[in-house]
């Protein structure tokens, strides 16, 4: 026997509060978008607009300030000091962006002259030196975006043929998509346009095909990842490689909870009890409802702990985990499953009554 701490018989009205979900989604990208253009885009790490990373160890107690206070008159563009491993391991990581092709060794000349002069009394050593150049970051920024892209092209494809049958819809779908993408590569878009490009043309063939399962899906992993954007753009968050990891772990956790409820969706249409389709969606999201939120609290507990005790240095991807597991729990209730009725003409089927009335007359 499963173990369950929501009724399973409970019938809370999901599809009729829609409209104000989607309105509060709305708003919430919407204040991130404004945050991204205040503020010139996203505020790109290292790995993506080029920079110098310098691990120094000291062998003696040294405050995290007093590093920091050092390095404050370098004037090095980016400048981000942070305390790796336990306070008494006495390990710092310093980060500095840059938007030349320079050695790192200029660097590394004045970082050292710098803790030289403002930590007296203290030696370190440089544990590791690494450089990415712009044009490095430039590109590991293109192939993050088509990372996440494909990731939901394939997802889109696997919904449609697994929960609609329409492999052959698919296949069109994804043609169109290519002759679309050829298309702007022959006017030789730039890579991150091209792929928001190649986006929009599958949002629009998922829409036109009536592939309405992976259009909610779609629909709602874009949502997760516009509202976690936002969210680090207005806490003035960097945007690495681990950031992308943890919205790519965010793409598969809030699209498992999908496909839960879809499936629950098409068990329950499988029975023919003649009631339409937003009575059946609120009754599959309530009998999953359970599940959703066991999985998602013990999630986001074991995120928060690491969060709490990580360290610095994951610091950043746990805090994107937090936000993309409570959005991921919220789009799969309110955003995956409804869209399906917004898009789309419900079920034109009487209630199982009416059509017992009928055959018995």
């Amino acid at each position: 026997m499963s173990f369950s701490f929501i009724k399973h018989e409970t019938n809370i009205d999901f599809i009729g509060l829609r409209k104000i979900a989607f309105a509060l989604s709305a708003l919430m990208i919407l204040i991130g978008a404004v945050s991204l253009f205040m503020k010139g885009g996203p505020r790109y790490g290292i790995d993506f607009a080029g920079g110098v990373i310098i691990q120094a160890k000291f062998n003696a107690p040294t405050d995290i300030d007093t590093v920091k206070k050092a390095l404050e008159g370098t004037n090095l563009p980016g400048l981000v000091v942070q305390q790796m491993g336990q306070v008494k391991d006495n390990d710092f990581l310093i980060r500095t962006s840059t938007t030349t092709d320079d050695s790192s060794a200029g660097m590394q000349k004045t970082v050292a002259k710098a803790l030289d002069e403002g930590v007296s009394g203290a030696k370190y050593e440089f544990k590791r030196i690494e450089m990415v150049g712009p044009k490095v970051g430039e590109d590991l920024r293109g192939k993050a975006v088509e990372a996440m892209y494909f990731a939901i092209l394939i997802i889109a494809i696997y919904i449609s043929g697994r929960f609609e049958h329409r492999w052959m819809a698919a296949g069109l779908m994804a043609a169109g998509l290519f002759a679309g993408i050829t298309l702007l590569q022959y006017f030789h878009a730039p890579q991150v346009w091209l792929v928001l490009g190649a986006l929009i043309i599958t949002l629009a063939l998922c829409f036109v095909l009536r592939l309405n399962y992976a259009l909610g899906a779609i629909v709602a992993l874009i949502h997760d990842v516009l509202i976690t954007v936002g969210i680090f753009s207005i806490l003035n968050k960097e945007f690495d490689l681990t950031i992308i990891a943890a919205l790519l772990t965010l793409i598969g956790f809030s699209l498992n909870d999908t496909i839960i409820v879809f499936d629950r969706i098409r068990e329950i249409r499988g029975l023919k009890t003649g009631d339409t389709l937003p009575v059946i969606i609120n009754r599959s999201v309530n009998q999953t409802l359970s599940r959703t939120i066991m999985t998602s609290g013990l999630a986001a507990l074991a995120v928060f702990s690491l969060y709490l005790f990580g360290g610095a240095v994951i610091h950043d991807f746990a805090l994107a985990m937090l936000i993309g597991i409570v959005v991921g729990t919220y789009s799969s209730i309110y955003v995956a499953a409804p869209i399906i009725i917004s898009l789309s003409p419900p079920d034109v089927e009487a209630p199982a009554p009416v059509k017992a009335r009928a055959k018995a007359a």
